[in-house]
């Protein structure tokens, strides 16, 4: 008895084991497929995280890395433009003017912002991300991905293979942006750990 059991438990075991190997590669497929897997590192997932959740939890992870890319893009210039001491005229609030923050350090220039000013800022990346998550459908049931609110950008006169190419350059930027800007921050809060960016003012 407890050998047809046992055996049971086996054919049970084994009938599951398919269906896993399609999953993942079915998962892999998927990432070979999606904008942004362009070479030199073609399907690179060397923690294999395509492979984990379903098809949804995918989606969750590219939104999430768009969004991380995005900012990243817009942190990196700013970083690059504050430190090359570009303002824009005229006064932030009653007693900081765009002048005074060009020439600190980009971080100490955030710590120099009015604290209504910073709130500001947070409010309205907090609104972006309420207007990108609240889709009739969102992307993790089959919906867009988060798209651009401010400005709002209309890509559906764009064919879909030259739309794929942007969005891989967007990726690809975003990917480069983010290693950037923890660079930079690394640099400035720990001298001498970015060799190339040691003794620049800036950090």
């Amino acid at each position: 008895m407890k050998s047809v059991i046992f055996a049971s438990l086996i054919a049970s075991a084994a009938a599951f084991a398919p269906a896993v190997s399609k999953q993942s590669s079915t998962a892999l497929n998927a990432i070979d497929d999606m904008p942004g897997a362009t070479m030199p590192f073609k399907g690179f997932d060397p923690l294999g995280l395509a492979t984990l959740g379903s098809e949804s939890t995918l989606a969750w992870f590219r939104a999430a890395e768009l969004k991380h890319s995005r900012v990243a893009m817009l942190a990196t210039t700013g970083y690059l433009v504050q430190a090359a001491g570009i303002h824009f005229p005229g006064m932030l609030s009653s007693d900081v003017s765009f002048e005074s923050l060009s020439t600190m350090k980009p971080f100490d220039a955030w710590c120099a912002v009015p604290e209504a000013g910073k709130e500001q800022i947070i409010f309205t990346i907090f609104l972006a991300e309420i207007i990108t998550e609240s889709a009739e459908t969102h992307y993790t049931k089959g919906g867009a991905l988060p798209t651009i609110v401010f400005p709002p950008i209309d890509f559906s006169s764009v064919d879909a293979e030259t739309l794929k190419v942007k969005q891989s350059r967007e990726l690809n930027n975003g990917r480069l942006a983010m290693i950037s800007i923890m660079s930079f921050v690394a640099a400035a809060n720990i001298p001498g750990s970015v060799p190339a960016l040691a003794g620049n003012p800036m950090f």
